[in-house]
């Protein structure tokens, strides 16, 4: 199969303005911005793929061009990082057989989470896709502890049997009564694997109500009746984490330490 990578990018984060150009600081000390270092880890992906940064900030595609990223500027009407492929999926010269989206708040994203989601695209019949993680015990208490303070850490998927979602969600779920006797919890990874029939329905569909309250672009698949494939990925000991509040900037910069990304 073909693909593409799309790293969507925007400056006007409601909850992190500016966020693609803060840098992290690597283990031998040196600084790149998020952006640079959610362009490396989606190189870093097996295969014959293209990658392009998406934006509509001039600021943005400066930075990636300075370090030698194709950039495809798109429309500031693109509500999300979906709407956003579904716009640059039409602006490339031959259509792929499989677009993914990695996230540009999402650096620790390792290749191998990626290089899973793009196989389980192989089934002809899964039109969207999305990795699962099970939460290790730094994770979970890192999300249960985001919510008890008011944050948003990450988002949650709950599973049908069959590996199709039933619902993601801000929240943490299932209700995590006790950290000593956790339920299971799927920490859900910021990547998406669509047909590109797929992301032209989802641009056409409207809005829906729930992901109007969570904010999760994923769930207007849901709410249009589009089953979508989780995919569940080994962390391998990494910990895996998004840059969603200022408070993760050092987060991500102890795994980029600990693991030796410089």
């Amino acid at each position: 199969m073909s693909a593409v990578i799309f790293i969507p990018a925007r400056y006007a984060s409601t909850r992190y303005p500016g966020k693609p150009l803060v840098e992290l600081t690597g283990a031998t000390g040196e600084k790149k911005t998020l952006i640079q270092r959610s362009y490396e880890a989606a190189k870093a992906v097996k295969g014959d793929h293209q990658v392009y940064v998406l934006t509509d900030d001039d600021r943005i595609r400066d930075a990636a061009l300075g370090f030698g990223a194709p950039v495809l500027m798109t429309s500031s009407n693109a509500r999300n990082g979906t709407e956003r492929c579904a716009e640059a999926v039409g602006m490339l010269d031959h259509e792929p057989d499989v677009v993914v989206n990695l996230q540009g708040d999402a650096p620790l994203t390792p290749a191998w989470f990626v290089e899973d989601l793009v196989a389980a695209m192989a089934d002809p019949a899964v039109q969207m896709a999305t990795p699962v993680l099970r939460c290790d015990p730094e994770t979970l208490t890192n999300l249960v502890t985001d919510r008890m303070n008011g944050r948003v850490g990450g988002t949650t998927a709950v599973m049908r049997s069959d590996g199709t979602a039933v619902y993601f969600s801000k929240e943490v779920l299932p209700h995590v009564g006790s950290l000593d006797h956790p339920p299971e919890v799927w920490h859900h990874v910021g990547v998406y694997a669509y047909r590109p029939a797929a992301l032209r329905a989802y641009a056409a569909w409207p809005e829906g109500p729930l992901e109007q309250a969570e904010g999760l672009e994923q769930l207007r698949f849901l709410e249009n009746a589009t089953p979508v494939t989780c995919v569940p990925v080994e962390g391998k000991g990494r910990v895996f984490w998004e840059l969603n509040n200022s408070i993760d900037v050092a987060r991500i910069e102890s795994v980029l330490q600990k693991e030796g990304i410089v």
